[in-house]
Parts: structure tokens; C-alpha cells; sequence
């Protein structure tokens, strides 16, 4: 319960403040919207930058952030600002291979004069500790982070028979192209991200889900790999979700 406890500490952290504006690069943990909306309103509220229609506030969308997308952002962030000397980029990732990560080392611990960087990720557990420790991280508010919504692809499979779970994982583990094999994955990371999100919801509330969420803690990060055991991951987390997950 102490590694729990420290694990979701960060949830709790204030809204970064006017005292950390020595700090150049960050990151949320939240879903695309919401984390791109917090970000614009550090923005506002340490930079005094207005973020709607400021060309020197960028916002990019990637399902898959790559490589090439990376040192598109490296770009981007040395590039001189339209108006001033300050400019934000804001990076949102439903998830990020290590090598595309990598490719973002030098650029979040050595940001260019006057660029501030926010890399927002529905889940952090799969950012490299060398990155990680690179950036700080920001909750949604001051008053704490609302209550994470669980994808319909995840619900649908913990409400699931066991049966149709196994079709499910077979489905997800196969793919006749790249494309197709690359949108299973992030399903299948959607799915785990549903677990996490529903066995945290479950502890708060009092219930058993320490277990799944120190097993999840330990599995998600491997989603991010190319080479991860995707079907032996969700074969697991079939078996031990409590069947009063949902």
C-alpha cells in the first residue's frame, strides 16, 4: 500500500508555479484534450502568452509519436518565435516507441532559449527513466486530477467471457500490414490504460486492486516496445482481473 501510495502521489502535486519557470520541458499524464488544454493554461498563467490563435503555441496530435516525428518537434522547437523570444510546444501522445523517446533526450534536457516543451501521454508508465527524469510533471488543476475516463475498447473487454477475451487477444496480436498491426497495439495499450484506470478507481473505493495494479505497473511499460509480448501481456491481465472490476 506505500508503493501504491507513492506510485499516485504525483496526482495530487499543485499546478506548477511561477517558482518553476527555471524548468523548460514537462509533462501530463492525461488524455490528449485535457492535458493540451492544461499546458495552455500554464501558458496563460506563466508566460502572460494568450494560446488560442498564437502562433508561437503549437499544438501536435500524434496517435504514434516516431522518430521522424520527434525530430520534427526538434524542428520545430529551434525555430525563432513569431512574436517575442518565447515559444510553447505542446506534444500530445497516445504513445511514444523508446526509440522516438530517445530521439527526444537532448531536445528536453537542453531545450532551445525560450522554448518551453509539454509531452502529454494518457499514461506515463511507459516513459523512458532517462526522459522521465529530464521533465517535470504537472497534474491537470490545483484541485487534482478528475476522474480518468476507460476507453469502450476497454470496458467491452472486461465485461467480456473469457472466450471472448482469447478471440479478442487474437485479434489484437495479428494484422495483415504494419498499419494494421500498429492500430492493434494502441488498442490494446487503450485496453490496459481501461484496466489501470477502472483497478484505481476500485482501490479508492475501498477495494482489492493493489495486486493488478502493481502487476499492470510492471507490464504497461512493455507495450512500448516493438518487440513486446502483447498477447502473453493481455493473456495475464485476463486472468487476474478480479471479476468485479466493472
Amino acid at each position: 500500500m506505500v508503493l501504491l501510495a507513492s506510485r499516485y502521489n504525483h496526482l495530487m502535486q499543485p499546478f506548477a508555479s511561477a517558482q518553476d519557470l527555471r524548468h523548460h520541458a514537462f509533462v501530463i499524464e492525461a488524455e490528449a484534450e485535457e492535458g493540451i488544454k492544461t499546458a495552455q493554461a500554464w501558458a496563460e498563467k506563466e508566460l502572460g502568452m494568450r494560446a488560442q490563435g498564437n502562433p508561437d503555441v503549437i499544438v501536435l496530435r500524434y496517435g504514434l509519436l516516431s522518430v521522424e516525428d520527434a525530430r520534427r518537434v526538434s524542428e520545430l522547437a529551434a525555430g525563432v518565435a513569431f512574436a517575442g523570444d518565447t515559444k510553447v510546444i505542446i506534444i500530445a501522445a497516445s504513445r511514444t516507441y523508446h526509440e522516438a523517446q530517445n530521439a527526444l533526450l537532448k531536445l528536453f534536457e537542453e531545450p532551445p532559449e525560450g522554448a518551453y516543451l509539454f509531452l502529454v501521454m494518457p499514461t506515463l508508465g511507459g516513459l523512458l527513466p532517462t526522459l522521465r527524469s529530464r521533465v517535470q510533471e504537472i497534474s491537470l488543476s490545483v484541485s487534482g486530477r478528475p476522474k480518468r475516463a476507460i476507453p469502450e475498447a476497454a470496458e467491452a473487454f472486461m465485461k467480456a467471457s473469457k472466450e471472448k477475451r482469447s478471440a479478442l487477444i487474437k485479434k489484437l496480436t495479428s494484422g495483415k500490414d504494419e498499419e494494421e498491426r500498429r492500430e492493434n497495439r494502441e488498442e490494446a495499450l487503450a485496453i490496459v490504460n481501461g484496466i489501470e484506470a477502472a483497478a484505481y478507481a476500485k482501490l479508492t473505493r475501498g477495494g482489492g486492486a493493489a495486486a493488478l495494479l502493481s502487476d499492470i505497473a510492471l507490464l504497461r511499460s512493455s507495450l512500448h516496445d516493438r518487440s513486446a509480448p502483447v498477447r502473453m501481456i493481455l493473456e495475464h491481465l485476463s486472468l487476474v482481473m478480479p471479476k468485479d472490476l466493472v
